[in-house]
């Protein structure tokens, strides 16, 4: 099973574990108020959580990496909103009104129909928790999830310093091809690298800081990081799955993309910004270095550059072929850098 299947039937684990419990709690509310036994409506809303859980999750994580789920995604956001909003709470409400639970388990002459005021009321909630998770989902997705979190809990109202690692990644070649296929379709290239990397970087544990023009930024904490190489093996599947899928970009663009890398890690200063837009941002030399190291890739003809400080933060970096090319002097850095050029080698593919 691919790396990016096991991430992704481990959260739909997860989202329906969550669902049960959730269904657990406001079934034992109902049972407790209404039926006279907590443990009853417990037992029932158990089973009414799995079945919202199921096909939410099962739709969200599976079948929106379709052909047919990226046509919803990629339709106007309040058409992809409304749609599954009103899917959604169709699905909860149904669940609510015609418990699956009580069914399931013979309970029926326990769970006595519910006063109707309460079954309004029910229906009410079901739309306003599926807008709720829809908003919250999307809204995530906008942003990222880790920086959402942290904008809600308040984490980077203040300054803080860190250790990380920032991994440079530019598409080759776009601006020549740009001026051959267009701008349009440069984005729609462009959109299918991003959205393929989307997977290694999730699979690597990875937090997308930025995209720029044709190159993203992509930064792990040093602790995370550090385990298992994970920024070295992410470019390297990042690499891998471009060229899975070079035959259908030669068919489309007429042309396979191919990337390069700069890995760096230090010291930043890392704090929210912005008033009408919040934004988590990340000050530093270690951003500098790492931008111009990618630069210095295209000088030394190497696709993927690593400094000292980086590889002596990672365990497990014996996998990969390194080549010392000592030290580098970069644009607007008077201490110079060293470097080293990292390869892929049978031993090192990433587990």
């Amino acid at each position: 099973m691919r790396r990016a299947t096991k991430r992704r039937v481990r959260v739909f684990l997860w989202f329906v574990l969550a669902g049960i419990f959730i269904g657990v709690a406001y079934g034992s509310l109902l049972g407790g108020m209404f039926r006279g036994t907590a443990l009853v409506g417990g037992s029932i809303g158990a089973i009414d959580g799995a079945v919202i859980a199921i096909p939410i999750a099962a739709f969200e994580i599976f079948l929106l990496r379709t052909r047919w789920g990226r046509a919803v995604q990629q339709a106007p956001f309040l058409v992809t909103f409304g749609v599954k909003w009103l899917a959604y709470g169709l699905l909860v409400t149904a669940v609510n009104l015609r418990s699956p639970g009580a069914f399931l388990l013979g309970l029926l002459s326990l769970a006595a129909p519910l006063p109707v005021s309460l079954a309004l009321l029910s229906v009410a909630f079901s739309f306003m928790a599926a807008f709720a998770f829809l908003f919250a989902l999307h809204v995530s997705q906008i942003v990222g999830a880790r920086t959402l979190g942290h904008i809600v809990f308040g984490r980077y109202h203040r300054p803080h310093v860190e250790d990380r690692f920032f991994l440079f990644i530019d598409v080759r070649g776009s601006t020549t091809l740009a001026e051959r296929i267009g701008a349009a379709a440069v984005h729609r290239f462009l959109a299918a690298v991003f959205r393929l990397a989307s997977d290694p970087i999730d699979d690597y544990g990875g937090e997308i800081y930025q995209y720029v023009g044709d190159e993203m930024v992509v930064t792990w904490a040093s602790a995370e990081g550090g385990r298992g190489a994970r920024p070295i093996a992410c470019f390297f599947a990042i690499a891998g799955a471009l060229e899975g899928a070079r035959s259908e970009f030669e068919r489309e663009f007429g042309v396979a993309p191919q990337v390069r890398a700069a890995l760096h890690a230090g010291v930043v200063i890392s704090g929210e910004i912005g008033e009408s837009k919040r934004e988590i941002v990340f000050h530093g030399d270690v951003m500098n270095t790492a931008a111009r190291m990618e630069q210095v890739t295209r000088e030394l003809g190497r696709p993927f550059l690593v400094s000292a400080d980086a590889l002596k933060r990672v365990k497990g970096s014996e996998r990969y072929a390194q080549e010392p090319l000592g030290p580098q002097v970069l644009r607007g850095r008077e201490a110079p850098v060293e470097v080293y050029a990292l390869t892929m080698t049978r031993s090192g593919e990433p587990e």
